[in-house]
């Protein structure tokens, strides 16, 4: 197995942080919006602890070389592919992916359309994207959701989220619980040439990204949602079940925001832990 401290796929180069026990079991963590890597900081001392190898890049559009124009590069066979590219630097055929936010969509669909690749599937708050989709048209889920559309603009989400020193920003990472430090270390890199727009390329791709539906998956799965979350509500994270032919587990997280591995990183070590060593039988 090899030490991954970046990797390569199509000229584009990603930033790895691999670290733990070398021999341990492989797990894979994915970042959402607008955090980076670092977002797992808090969560992966206790997952080394346990003798888990942690590997988390920063994702497409969050390193200074990864940052293609143009949304069609954003789309989810893309940042899939860069996962499936990182485990072929680390000389892995499989791992447990842990995803958050848009990581989590990342593991909605490793799951369905690579389940050789993965050995386990955590999401972090995210439901499976065909829960999500009837969820947006039966629930409150599409007023909660209603920031998609306008991230979706051109132009203008840059200019709102950063003026005045990407102050709407601060303010939305602060209302929803994250220390200043994290605000600060979000805001700044979100604050680098081009970093912002290629963070939104996430959200300008899924026209192309529906185009290619994630379908049912086939591995052990444990789902975490947070009463908390102002921007995913219940009714998808219920109806997921549905979607995983496999050993599935709901754990739900009273009164925690939307950023899980932050402000429930012990919690969250702890559930990773037990499903990689449970293979999805509940803990």
């Amino acid at each position: 197995m090899a030490v991954v401290d970046s990797f390569r796929r199509d000229g584009l180069t990603f930033d790895v942080r691999d670290a733990g026990p070398r021999d341990g079991e492989p797990v894979v963590l994915l970042h959402g919006f607008p955090q980076n890597s670092a977002s797992w900081d808090r969560v992966v001392p206790a997952l080394h602890g346990a003798g888990l190898r942690t590997l988390a890049p920063d994702q497409r559009g969050y390193c200074a070389m990864a940052r293609p124009r143009g949304r069609a590069h954003y789309r989810l066979r893309e940042t899939v592919g860069d996962v499936l590219a990182l485990l072929d630097a680390a000389e892995l055929d499989s791992a447990h992916v842990v995803g958050h936010d848009w990581g989590g969509i990342v593991a909605w669909a490793m799951g369905a359309w690579h389940p050789d690749r993965v050995r386990s599937l955590t999401a972090l708050s995210v439901p499976h994207p065909a829960a999500m989709s009837r969820a947006v048209l039966t629930s409150d889920q599409g007023l909660r959701s209603g920031y998609v559309g306008l991230f979706q603009l051109p132009v203008l989400p840059e200019r709102l989220l950063l003026a005045g020193n990407g102050m709407v920003l601060r303010r939305l990472l602060s209302r929803g619980g994250l220390e200043e430090d994290l605000v600060d270390h979000y805001v700044t890199r979100m604050q680098e040439p081009g970093a912002l727009s290629s963070a939104l390329g996430w959200y300008r791709a899924l026209p192309w990204s529906g185009r290619d539906p994630v379908g049912t998956v086939r591995v052990p799965t444990l789902h975490v949602w947070s009463t908390g979350d102002a921007f995913l509500g219940r009714t998808a994270t219920e109806a997921t079940e549905r979607f995983v032919d496999a050993p599935y587990r709901l754990e739900v997280l009273e009164g925690v925001p939307h950023w899980i591995p932050e402000l429930a990183p012990d919690r969250v070590a702890e559930l990773v832990t037990a499903h990689v060593r449970t293979g999805g039988a509940p803990a």
